[in-house]
């Protein structure tokens, strides 16, 4: 163990009433206990104890929003700094590689039980869900649309946040459990519930949402305006050297955009964001790193209007300021009047949230007024022999809010079977 770990590792107190675990961490990760491990330099017990409730510490360690998450219920920080749990879960993920130890190395071998499930999409829910029944004994098939598993991590999250290698490992170690997988079978296109239902005695729809979201402003049918989730997913982009690109939004994809569309050669990446800084949703150290790369901020301004002929030649921006409204705890923007005035733009990014796809209204399942698949306590839809999860039922967006919702539906549906 290196002296940085070390010392994150000997910085815990592994104390009694774990908040990080009990109250922080949305899959419940045993992190005081994976610590302890990992400084008695018993790694492959480590391994084991953070395979209990997740298949993915190698992403998780690096991705997550800690502060929001584990390291903001740390005890530590308190009154200095938290304890640097993502490292270490990411650091133990990395040691069981290099010490070839495998999933199948962490759970009790199970017996075979005549049970057929699909499981559609193999993003961290559908994966999380695939591994949880396959461990457990089922016959599992993933049906990905991609000739590649992995859903937002690989068609979401770049590669300078998520390195490619960990998540082609950490699959690898899923897959290791037994799992089918059929790749380029879309839902509605290649396959539909109808066949699956037939074959399957149970399936998990986990296709996510990555449909961007509009704001409904004059102007957003320029050429010249797109979807960030699009870009991120798709990786079709358009030539971005030497032009101003405004990125609207205060999320993780709007950083990932931001950071992304720098990279490949824009003279200058304006963030647009209506509240004020400390209500962005995205990690703080996404934000300071796309600063320390030259990124603008404007916050507390909204989009007026997009204008142009036919292509995006400026933003028409107001200044909005913060109020508290009777009733509710988060401040809201509001309009300043006589505030607007414009800026020079050649592209605009709509990077303000998600929505489902329009083949899911397609699928005969009852839906809310977003668009997402109704699920009850059990992850399980108007269809009885349906699940659903991630996204697509309207979890929290994280990739561990995901693979909760993904080994919480594994369990109901062995409960059920």
């Amino acid at each position: 163990m290196n002296k940085e770990i070390q010392e994150k590792v000997d910085y815990c107190l592994n104390c009694k009433i774990k908040p990080c675990e009990l109250k922080g961490c949305p899959l419940g990760n045993h992190i005081p206990e994976m610590i302890k491990l990992l400084k008695e330099e018993k790694y492959k017990e480590a391994y084991i104890e953070i395979s209990k409730t997740t298949v993915l510490p190698g992403v998780c360690g690096r991705i997550c929003p800690h502060k929001k998450q584990c390291q903001g219920s740390c005890v530590r920080g308190i009154k200095g700094e938290p304890v640097s749990i993502g490292d270490l879960e990411a650091f133990t993920f990395d040691k069981a590689n290099e010490l070839g130890y495998s999933l199948v190395d962490c759970y009790e071998k199970s017996e075979k039980i005549n049970k057929k499930v699909a499981v559609v999409g193999g993003g961290p829910a559908g994966l999380t869900c695939a591994a949880f029944l396959a461990k457990s004994g089922v016959d599992v098939t993933i049906y990905e649309k991609y000739d590649q598993l992995g859903g937002i991590l690989v068609h979401g999250i770049p590669y300078f946040r998520l390195p490619r290698e960990i998540i082609k490992d950490s699959i690898s170690k899923i897959l290791e459990l037994g799992i089918n997988v059929e790749y380029n079978q879309e839902l509605g296109k290649n396959i539909t519930l109808n066949e699956l239902k037939k074959k399957f005695d149970a399936i998990f729809l986990s296709v996510g949402a990555n449909k961007s979201s509009k704001m409904g402003v004059e102007g957003e049918d320029l050429k010249g305006v797109y979807g960030g989730n699009e870009l991120l997913e798709y990786a079709n982009y358009p030539d971005f050297t030497n032009k101003i690109v405004a990125v609207v939004g205060g999320g993780n994809v709007a950083m990932d955009c931001c950071r992304t569309i720098k990279r490949m050669g824009a003279k200058e990446v304006k963030v647009i964001y209506r509240r004020a800084e400390k209500q962005m949703p995205a990690e703080e150290k996404e934000i300071a790193e796309a600063k320390a790369e030259g990124i603008e901020f404007l916050f507390q301004n909204n989009i007026a209007k997009i204008i142009g002929k036919k292509n995006v030649e400026k933003l028409e921006l107001i200044k909005t300021k913060l109020i508290k409204k009777e009733g509710e705890s988060r401040e809201v923007p509001v309009n300043i009047d006589g505030s607007n005035y414009q800026i020079d733009v050649d592209i605009v990014v709509m990077a303000l949230g998600s929505q489902v796809s329009d083949e899911i209204l397609t699928l005969g399942l009852t839906l809310n007024k977003w668009g997402n698949i109704i699920v009850d306590e059990n992850y399980k839809t108007s269809d009885k022999k349906i699940y659903a999860g991630g996204d697509l039922a309207g979890m929290k967006g994280t990739v561990a809010w995901a693979a909760k919702s993904g080994r919480e539906a594994a369990e109901n549906i062995l409960s059920d079977l």
